[in-house]
């Protein structure tokens, strides 16, 4: 890895942590009047126009590296079309997101954005768990270990020492379910970029796409139509932009983190996001930061790097799919 992308993986890690963690802050402020499902649809269009001039941009420079023989004839059409091949797969996606988005902003609303961002780090053990049921892919003792740990971490911060399940926040189990469906839409997708039937532009395009055209569809069938005029509000209009602004060049950011860096470093620098959150959701939300979500926030995010942290050379990309809450 020479020096200049190195500086790039940082300079994109950096915003990536940042974004991310203000996520949650962006969900929490966001008026009374637009809930979870709506919010979740438009965020999901506005992510999928932030994507759409990406994933043309990306399309003319895979065109033009063929014409320069740097892409093999055989590869060009898998590399534009093959996603056509995985149809019924991306229908699949685009539901499985559409839920997951729901869920996050509910789960945020119940859970708090402290809480809620620690919870957000179980997409590494899930990540683990359909790694190795779907993909086949290797999962070692001391990931084990660190993933009990993490969850001991959650739990102690969650409960603020007092380790009650019976009392455990119904916000932070929606975010726990959360991840989990993020991390088998990933696991399942995950072949599909091995075979290079799809770039991960493409497939955040179509996911969104799809999610925003299937949250829309369905959600007039339970919320009155009215619902719709929601959009017209200055102050709704601002938070949907920015909402889906900070998830979608979150995303992007993170995608080029992967590329510069690599799944095992980048999760590993963009491992802080929880004290991003902590920061903001204290200072603007006024969320009572305690000594339990300290230690809990030392024990997930020191469990999330040795989670990520390669035990072998073969194992470098068990977590390849992108360890990430987005």
């Amino acid at each position: 890895m020479n020096n200049e992308n190195y500086a790039k993986g940082i300079i994109f890690a950096l915003c990536a942590l940042f974004l991310v963690g203000l996520q949650p802050i962006i969900a929490n402020s966001r008026p009374l009047s637009l809930d979870p499902y709506f919010f979740a649809a438009t965020t999901c269009i506005v992510e999928a126009i932030i994507f759409l001039p990406l994933m043309l941009i990306e399309r003319k420079r895979i065109r033009l590296s063929h014409e320069k023989d740097l892409i093999p004839q055989e590869d060009i059409f898998t590399l534009l079309n093959g996603w056509k091949n995985n149809k019924i797969l991306l229908i699949y996606i685009g539901i499985n997101f559409g839920i997951a988005q729901v869920l996050f902003f509910w789960g945020y609303q119940l859970a708090g954005s402290i809480s809620g961002s620690l919870a957000q780090k179980t997409v590494v053990i899930f990540g683990l768990l359909f790694g190795y049921l779907i993909n086949q892919e290797k999962v070692k003792y001391p990931q084990i270990i660190f993933s009990l740990v993490l969850f001991f971490g959650l739990i102690l911060a969650v409960t603020a020492g007092k380790f009650n399940l019976l009392e455990f926040n119904i916000g932070v189990i929606i975010l726990i379910v959360t991840a989990a469906i993020w991390m088998l839409g990933h696991s399942l997708t995950k072949p599909v970029l091995d075979r290079n039937e799809a770039t991960p532009v493409q497939l955040v395009f179509i996911r969104n796409s799809l999610s925003g055209f299937f949250l829309i569809s369905t959600y007039f069938i339970i919320f009155p139509i009215e619902n719709f005029y929601l959009i017209f509000d200055s102050i709704n209009f601002f938070f949907i932009i920015l909402m889906g602004l900070a998830y979608g060049l979150g995303l992007f950011c993170w995608y080029k983190v992967l590329t510069y860096l690599g799944t095992s470093k980048g999760t590993a620098m963009t491992s802080g996001t929880p004290i991003i959150t902590i920061i903001f959701a204290t200072i603007i939300l006024g969320d009572i930061f305690t000594i339990f979500h300290l230690i809990g926030t030392i024990i997930v995010i020191t469990s999330v790097i040795f989670i990520v942290k390669p035990q072998k050379k073969e194992n470098k990309d068990n977590l390849s799919i992108g360890v990430r809450e987005i």
